[in-house]
This record gives structure tokens, C-alpha cells and sequence, in this order.
């Protein structure tokens, strides 16, 4: 589901797209002096075994550092998911703070105050502040190869500086398996998935991931279409080459397929004129910060005619997870309710 922060939707822009247009710049200067910063709550990271530390990412790299790393920079949304798990992060890149000053939705539950912002917006990256926290490790997502938000113009100076690790959350990638690559990946940089709050989490997303296939099963047929907006155009996503909507697929859920996806296989872009195209019983929309919003989808003629939109069938999709097991928990039981409270429509 590529989508960027540019105003180009290109496959890559697609997917990063959520969180840039119309947003401001907002960058956060917490401090750059070498004693690492906890990303608060309980703070700090769980104990590391000492001596070298290797991880084998998902871009097929060996990774490793003379010692378990402790300055750790990451893209904001795998900095919120090492959080749950107790692995703190010094600073962060990808969106952090909304124009307003308050946390993005892919911050999750980590204090931004507590953290030094990169950049906040899609192909901003302060490399001299980077350089100044004295990285060890840097960590993000992969969707197409490529290291997600790390731009392409600065890519080489970034990648000088420290080793980098990518996890994969698209492809032929399901949420299952990214869930299990980021909790490897918080394991070896110290977390203790022993610990309760992990246990309950994966405990909690297991049992979501029931009532999902429970709803399926007891209301079916029920079609339902991955959609996001912008002032232009409507993209309608596959269920294919996306994490979430992978896993959510394989739970049952019978999504539609748009025709004429992009060169990248992600979506279809649609001119308002024609956002109408495909008719679902329940529309999954993107909740990033800088897609439009049911409130402001009002003013689409073509929006207020789809019959999931008359039916009120309409419902956030978190499109770019946090992968901890606890926040995944929590997007499969919204999923459950709305496929068992929807209604055939289309």
C-alpha cells in the first residue's frame, strides 16, 4: 500500500501519503546529548545480554553491532511498537506530531516529548541531528525493499552512520508474521516477551483474531473495500500486498479486488467522478493524519452515494499498524464488530 507524504502519489507515495498532505512540518528538538532518552512510561530498556549482537532483517541483511544496541533511532510507528515491549528509543523519524501538537496515531502509546524528531513528515530526515545522537542501530519497516521514510536523497549518508534493520510489512508479508518479526527483533535488543503485558497482548490479539473469523462466519457475504482519500482522487487497495488486510483475509473477510491496481499492485486510483466504482457493504477507510475524514468526505457527491456511506457502514482502518500484539489486538476487534454489524448493502 505504498502512498507518500508527496503530493505525487507514485506506488512508494501511496502508502506514506497518510500522514503528509496537507500537514505541517513539525519538528521537536528534545535534546542531543549522548545519554539515551526513554520513550516513557516505564522507560527504559529490559536488560540485554552482553557481547555481539546480530539480527537477520527481512531485507535479508545480517545486521550486527559489537555490543546489543542502546542508541536505537526508528521509524516512528516500529519506535511505538518496540515501546509496548519495553525498548526504549532516542529518536524517531515518520509522523510523530500533528500540526496541533499532539501525538499521531503512529505514535501510539510513547511519550513524544521523550524522543528527538527526525523529521515529521515524508522525505524529511535531519541527518546532523542524527549524527549527534550517536546512533547504534536504526530500525524501520520495509513495504517494497526499501527502508520506509529514510529518503532516497540522503539514504547514503544515513546508512553510513549506523547498521540498519528493516522488518516487513507488506508484499506477501501477513500482520501474523509481522507481529512475529517485530517481537524477534524486541527480543534481541532485550525485551522479555515472558513479561505479562507481552504474554496478555498476544494473548488478547489471538483471541481478536477468533472473533474476526466468528464474524465472518456468522455474517457472510459481506463485501468490504479498503479506501482512502485525498482532494483528487480515491484509492482503493488490494487485500493482497498489505499486511493488515493479508491477515484480514485470511480471517474471512471478503474483500473487493479493484481491477487496475498500479504498477506497484497496491491500489487503484480513482477520479472522484468514478470513486463510486465498486460497491462494498462496509468501507474500511484510512485514518492517517492528512487523508480526508468522513467529516470532510461530506463535500464528495460520489462519497455520500456509496451504499456503505448511506448506511453508515463505515470504518477506520488503521493502515499503517503499530505491530505490537496488544495494538493489533485491538484493530481485529473494531474489525470484528463492524463485519458483525454490517449489513448487505451493495
Amino acid at each position: 500500500m505504498p502512498k507518500s507524504r508527496s503530493f505525487s502519489f507514485t506506488r512508494r507515495g501511496f502508502i506514506a501519503a497518510g500522514g503528509a498532505l496537507g500537514l505541517v512540518a513539525t519538528l521537536a528538538a528534545c535534546g542531543g546529548s549522548d545519554t539515551a532518552k526513554g520513550d516513557g512510561d516505564k522507560g527504559s530498556t529490559a536488560a540485554a545480554s552482553s557481547g555481539p549482537w546480530t539480527f537477520k532483517d527481512d531485507l535479508g541483511k545480517d545486521v550486527s553491532t559489537k555490543s546489543t544496541p542502546k542508541n536505537i533511532v526508528a521509524f516512528t510507528g516500529t519506535a511505538a511498537a518496540l515501546h509496548d515491549y519495553g525498548v526504549s528509543v532516542k529518536g524517531v523519524f515518520g509522523p510523530t506530531r500533528t500540526a496541533d501538537g499532539k501525538p499521531d496515531v503512529q505514535a501510539g502509546s510513547m511519550d513524544i516529548s521523550k524522543v528527538e524528531i527526525l523529521g515529521n513528515v515524508y522525505d524529511e530526515f535531519n541527518v546532523e541531528k542524527y549524527a549527534a545522537l550517536q546512533p547504534d542501530l536504526l530500525v524501520t519497516n520495509t513495504w517494497d525493499g526499501s527502508y520506509w521514510y529514510v529518503p532516497e536523497a540522503s539514504k547514503d549518508k544515513i546508512l553510513k552512520l549506523a547498521p540498519a534493520a528493516a522488518i516487513g510489512v507488506g508484499g506477501n508479508v501477513s500482520m501474523d508474521k509481522a507481529l512475529e518479526r517485530t517481537a524477534d527483533l524486541a527480543k534481541s535488543l532485550g525485551a522479555d516477551m515472558n513479561a505479562k503485558a507481552a504474554v496478555d497482548g498476544k494473548a488478547r490479539f489471538e483471541a481478536a483474531a477468533a472473533k474476526v473469523r466468528e464474524a465472518t462466519k456468522a455474517n457472510p457475504g459481506i463485501k468490504v473495500l479498503a479506501g482512502s482519500g485525498s482532494a483528487d482522487l480515491f484509492y482503493a487497495s488490494t487485500a493482497d500486498t498489505s499486511a493488515d488486510l493479508k491477515y484480514f483475509k485470511s480471517l474471512g473477510v471478503e474483500f473487493i479486488t479493484p481491477d487496475k491496481l498500479d504498477e506497484g499492485g497496491f491500489f487503484e486510483s480513482l477520479s472522484w467522478e468514478n470513486a463510486g466504482k465498486y460497491k462494498a457493504d462496509l468501507i474500511l477507510l484510512d485514518n492517517r493524519t492528512g487523508t480526508l475524514q468522513p467529516e470532510e468526505l461530506k463535500a464528495k457527491a460520489t462519497w455520500a452515494e456509496m451504499p456503505a456511506v448511506k448506511a453508515g457502514q463505515v470504518a477506520p482502518r488503521t493502515t499503517e499498524p503499530i505491530f505490537s500484539y496488544d495494538k493489533c489486538a485491538q484493530i481485529l476487534e473494531d474489525l470484528a464488530k463492524a463485519v458483525q454489524n454490517a449489513k448487505k448493502v451493495a
